[in-house]
């Protein structure tokens, strides 16, 4: 009996034991796999643990490349859409146009005639990018919703008569080109797209409107189209599209949310990280300071500042990149007024930082193409613009903000490797697709925005039928 009880008392200790070592082997190897999993996350985004020839090389997290089949989207109706307006046509389906570089179902080194590719060229496909131009301007029509000048809001409708400047110029930029191309159709059966012509820069300054005001007006202005209209009801505005380059256009579509989940929207503050921004569906617009003919000494210009970047500290990563370069004698790094000509900077440096502020985009990008420096961007999550046509690896530098203290060694690095030559090359030749002119330039900024909104208009065509034409 006594050794039975021994027995016992001996099993029982020993699953106790057991299980007292169960209970802390688990979470023990929860925190392992935890701390494996950061670890390799680390290793795969960072250059800590790699040189940046192998980081210049990989995919980069901060553009999309037109690798995969790109699925139409299915539009979000609410209430102001009727039952019968619902087309049964207008569905998700994959576009696979052998001509649309959105569609193109390529390996990513390989050319369409399948050919090996390196990273220098300035586009993913030229071939495909020219034939779809010419089909673009042969084909593409705009239809814009009329307003008369004597519009109580024909301020905000209707495009601008002076020139546009400013910081925010791109918006006024492409409206008033865009009224007065080939695109434009007067018939909107024959319609691809469909533009909606409030401006969000002209909105905010309005005193009837303002800030606060700029919801509930593009709430009103939605619902009048739609009951007025035929054309946002049949696809849920999925045809349409809006252009903003303010930030406070992120914010605009709230008290629309099928503006903001269906139509196109061309903004600058193009961020995968935010809600409302759907990379496949909306597109960046090029943020750029408009400026006349080239700079002077752009070719036989001297370079030899490493880097340089001037601008408010207004953002976390502003901080960290002052607080790691601002003593350095190759890396300039400055906050509050220059001394010298902005200009003179730029031309005086081979690379020029644009760093994300209270958005991700500046027109810092636009400004160090127009002076021939090349941009290396620290900016998270920036859908950079026309990134469905141009090979932003031929002609920039993409910084992820982890890698800012490595950021001298990055760029002396590409130097070393004889990069940079490569990447100045290219900057010479994409500054024409970053600039604006009235009337257009072919290539200029106005045709590349162009073409990435016939990249995303519907393959499948609702047609308004016999009854509209009644």
């Amino acid at each position: 009996m006594v050794r039975s009880s021994s027995l016992l008392h001996y099993y029982s200790q020993r699953r106790v034991a057991s299980s007292l070592r169960g209970f802390f082997f688990i979470p023990t190897t929860l925190a392992l796999f935890t701390s494996l999993f950061i670890l390799f996350h680390i290793y795969s985004t960072s250059n800590l643990f790699t040189h940046y020839s192998t980081h210049f090389k990989s995919s980069s997290p901060f553009f999309t490349t037109p690798s995969t089949p790109t699925p139409h989207f299915v539009p979000f109706f609410h209430n102001n859409a009727s039952d019968s307006a619902k087309s049964p046509t207008f569905q998700l389906g994959y576009d696979l146009r052998s001509q649309s570089q959105r569609g193109l179902p390529l390996p990513p080194r390989f050319s369409s005639k399948g050919e090996f590719e390196n990273n220098n060229d300035l586009f993913h496909d030229r071939d495909i990018f020219m034939e779809d131009y010419k089909e673009m301007n042969r084909s593409l029509k705009i239809y814009v919703y009329p307003h008369r000048t004597d519009d109580p809001f024909a301020n905000v409708l209707l495009p601008v008569e002076s020139e546009p400047g400013g910081n925010y110029a791109s918006e006024s930029y492409f409206k008033k080109v865009l009224m007065k191309s080939h695109f434009i159709t007067k018939d909107p059966t024959e319609a691809n797209l469909f533009f909606l012509p409030f401006s969000i820069a002209r909105l905010r300054h309005d005193r009837r409107v303002g800030v606060r005001g700029i919801q509930d007006f593009i709430r009103d202005y939605i619902q009048n189209i739609s009951h007025k209209y035929p054309y946002w009801n049949r696809t849920g505005g999925a045809d349409h599209f809006y252009v903003a380059c303010h930030s406070i256009g992120r914010s605009a579509m709230d008290k629309a949310p099928d503006v903001k989940f269906n139509a196109i929207q061309v903004v600058c503050s193009s961020s995968y990280f935010l809600t409302g921004y759907i990379a496949h569906k909306d597109t960046c617009l090029p943020q750029i300071w408009p400026r006349k003919g080239n700079p002077p000494n752009l070719v036989s210009s001297k370079r030899k500042r490493l880097a340089f970047f001037a601008g408010g500290v207004n953002s976390p990563v502003r901080v960290k990149l002052l607080e790691t370069w601002k003593n350095d004698s190759e890396i300039f790094v400055h906050h509050g007024r220059l001394k010298t000509p902005y200009a003179d900077e730029l031309l005086g440096s081979k690379f020029c930082l644009h760093v994300k502020g209270f958005e991700v985009n500046t027109a810092r990008i636009g400004d160090s193409l127009y002076y021939g420096c090349v941009p290396v961007i620290i900016a998270n999550y920036y859908d950079l613009p026309f990134a469905d046509v141009l090979n932003w690896k031929s002609f920039s530098v993409v910084v992820t903000t982890l890698d800012i203290p490595l950021l001298k060694k990055i760029l002396k690095d590409i130097i070393n490797s004889n990069k940079y030559m490569m990447l100045q090359s290219n900057v010479m030749k994409a500054r024409k697709h970053f600039q604006w002119h009235s009337p257009p330039l072919d290539f200029d900024a106005f045709y590349m925005v162009v073409y990435e909104l016939w990249l995303r208009r519907s393959s499948i065509r609702n047609s308004l039928g016999d009854s509209l034409r009644v």
